[in-house]
């Protein structure tokens, strides 16, 4: 059976579902969640309050929920969470039927539908088309009976729903249960708009694609790189030269570096009869540098410049930023003074939420006290690197490396734990001179026990305007707190990362240009791509020019 056909079947109960009016089906997608809620067996019917709780209350408690999890329902909420841990349909499947069996029925809750219609949609998903339509099918049977039993579903239901319809090739209901969900007060993620999204770029409609990123916008959900490739390729396909334009100055302001998947997509672009259409002859080189000033460098805005074939290849940019293949050199693009002040603030407000407020506070008077500083060192990760014991001279060999670096008389801040400060080998004596010599100057903080030292030397390198030494990538949960795009700025002109060698430490200061998507006043244009990118190997780059070049 081909996908179309098989998606065909299933339209009578999804369609009728999700687009029928309400006077020919008496509940639709947009009254989902204000469905009655079913009461289940081992749901309280009424709440006691009580001023405070005894031990027998406790002990009621504890008992309740050992019953809940041995009745029906807590044991098939435990089988089917197997299930999904396992990704068995199959056996979910089973276990469903059963529960609706007339003999021993089991009441289905919220979790129950969830964890099924997320195994049917990523069983939709798959290759094999005769058991994509087969999951699908089932799935919006099993959300046909949710809604008809009074369930309200949650934004995990219906972003299921959205891959179900999108796995049968229509993006439109996919797109339908966004719409109408963002309208009944449950707010879309970012995922639940991707089903609809990737649907109709796979369907080649870009206006399609258009009204799903328009709706994303208005909702405040920011695409990442998978949907700006998606958008992307699928307006390059249809030659939409000033939507590819577009989208490639808001990959550079969001993405800033692109992966080989999205390089190949831009390659293409530029490659294309309609990229070499596409331009203008004769411009106003005054309202491009406009846009240049405007814009903060590194762009213009003003739409494709020249005309004819371009000439792309992969190139390498020089210490300078020169690129090695076209000659053109890459600017730096600078960080407006008040946008560090607003990142320290919010580091701030994350850091006594997560810290002891005392802590993080009197750090930061400390810091008015001996600051400020060139350089901050993030001293465990220089400590430990290549070693699983911590070694006191490797960073004190970094600590003299970039003083010379930047010609202060001023040794660095080190950030350390307290307990590597007072124990293990910070007790050897060669180890107490370092640590006695750290501490005349005034350049030694040990971060308090319990704390995050992360918040501590991240804090001082952003509020002293100064390097920031360190191996550490910052992609963890805490960086990911911080939630803004200035952060990847400030790292690239500011993180020195390095490396060791029988001489001592090497280190690998920040490129005096940005590494950021560029478009050049004359219209060419150098992407950076993110493979390959390790400290000893040249980052790749797009080069992409209309201009001769030798």
């Amino acid at each position: 059976m081909r996908v179309g056909a098989a998606a065909a079947a299933l339209r009578p109960t999804a369609a009728a579902l999700l687009f029928s009016p309400p006077h020919l089906h008496r509940r639709t997608v947009e009254h989902l969640p204000f469905a009655r809620r079913r009461r289940h067996s081992y749901s309280s019917t009424a709440t006691v309050t009580s001023p405070s709780p005894t031990l027998e209350d406790s002990e009621g408690k504890a008992s309740r929920r050992r019953r809940a999890r041995g009745s029906p329902e807590g044991l098939l909420r435990h089988q089917l969470d197997m299930c999904s841990r396992d990704a068995d349909l199959t056996t979910a499947l089973r276990l469903y039927d059963a529960a609706l069996s007339p003999d021993s029925p089991v009441p289905l809750s919220l979790h129950h539908y969830n964890c099924l219609l997320y195994l049917c949609s990523n069983a939709a998903a798959a290759s094999d088309p005769d058991s994509s339509a087969a999951a699908a099918q089932r799935g919006f049977d099993i959300f046909a009976r949710m809604e008809a039993d009074g369930v309200q579903p949650n934004e995990a239901t219906l972003t299921s729903v959205a891959r179900l319809a999108a796995a049968t090739r229509d993006p439109a209901m996919a797109f339908s249960v966004v719409r109408r969900m963002a309208a009944a007060g449950i707010p879309p993620r970012l995922r639940t708009y991707g089903p609809a999204l990737f649907a109709y770029c796979d369907a080649k409609d870009a206006h399609g694609a258009e009204q799903v990123e328009a709706h994303m916008d208005a909702s405040g959900v920011v695409p990442e790189e998978p949907e700006l490739a998606a958008l992307l390729r699928v307006n390059a396909d249809k030659g939409r030269a000033d939507e590819v334009y577009r989208l490639l100055h808001r990959t550079r302001a969001l993405v800033r570096q692109v992966c080989d998947t999205s390089a190949q997509v831009i390659e293409a672009w530029f490659r294309s009869d309609e990229a070499s259409e596409a331009g203008v002859d004769k411009w106003d080189p005054s309202k491009v540098r406009e846009g240049v000033v405007k814009g903060g460098g590194g762009w213009h805005g003003q739409g494709w410049l020249g005309k004819g074939p371009w000439s792309v290849s992969r190139s390498e940019m020089d210490k300078d930023g020169t690129c090695q293949r076209c000659g053109e050199r890459l600017v730096c693009i600078d960080i407006d003074p008040s946008e560090t002040d607003n990142f320290a603030n919010s580091l701030t407000e994350l850091a006594i939420k997560r810290e002891a407020r005392e802590d993080f506070l009197g750090f930061q008077n400390w810091l008015r006290r001996h600051g400020p500083f060139d350089a901050v060192i993030d001293a465990a990760n220089v400590g430990l690197y290549n070693s699983k014991a911590f070694s006191f001279s490797q960073v004190n060999s970094v600590v003299n490396a970039i003083q010379r670096v930047t010609k202060s008389n001023k040794l660095p801040l080190i950030i350390l734990h307290r307990n590597r400060v007072n124990g293990g080998p910070a007790k050897a004596p060669f180890n107490q001179k370092i640590l006695e010599g750290w501490r005349n100057a005034g350049a030694l903080y040990a971060t308090p026990p319990g704390s995050n030292d992360d918040w501590y030397w991240l804090y001082a390198a952003v509020s002293c305007r100064s390097l920031l030494v360190t191996n550490d990538e910052m992609r963890d949960h805490l960086f990911q707190l911080l939630g803004t795009s200035f952060f990847p700025r400030w790292k690239e002109k500011h993180q020195v990362r390095l490396t060791f060698s029988g001489r001592g430490p090497i280190l690998h200061l920040p490129p005096p240009y940005s590494i950021v998507i560029q478009e050049s006043e004359d219209g060419s244009w150098h992407v950076p791509t993110t493979t390959g990118d390790d400290i000893e190997k040249p980052r790749q780059w797009i080069c992409s020019t209309r201009k001769s070049y030798k």
